[in-house]
């Protein structure tokens, strides 16, 4: 029997979450994409606290959706070196990597955010 798409999509992602996980040094970035938004956020799962977070509902623009992650993207970046991240690893939360979620962190990377 075939999985629904959101059943399909946790199924994905705690197969990610097996392997991905954040520190002190190099915590987890974490994308959620919802049908209108798109959030980040940047978390040490030891200490289970978010470093910094962004989301498209922080933007004043009512730009495309791939426009939004890309300033996402650099949001985020800004936010983590802010407090004091340089490198991550990149939790794509059971999402295909393409589009808003290939944009978002293309424009992290662009921005100086290690992955």
């Amino acid at each position: 029997m075939a999985f629904s798409k959101s059943a399909r999509r946790n199924k994905i992602r705690s197969r990610i979450r097996k392997v991905v996980s954040g520190d002190a040094t190099r915590p987890r970035l974490a994308v959620y994409r919802s049908n209108k938004e798109i959030y980040a956020q940047v978390i040490n799962d030891v200490d289970g606290k978010t470093l910094a977070a962004a989301s498209s509902r922080d933007l004043d623009s009512a730009s495309a959706k791939t426009e939004q992650a890309k300033e996402v993207g650099k949001l985020i970046a800004d936010r983590a070196q802010k407090a004091g991240v340089e490198a991550v690893a990149f939790d794509r939360g059971g999402y295909l990597y393409h589009g808003r979620v290939k944009a978002l962190a293309d424009s992290a990377r662009e921005a100086g955010l290690k992955f």
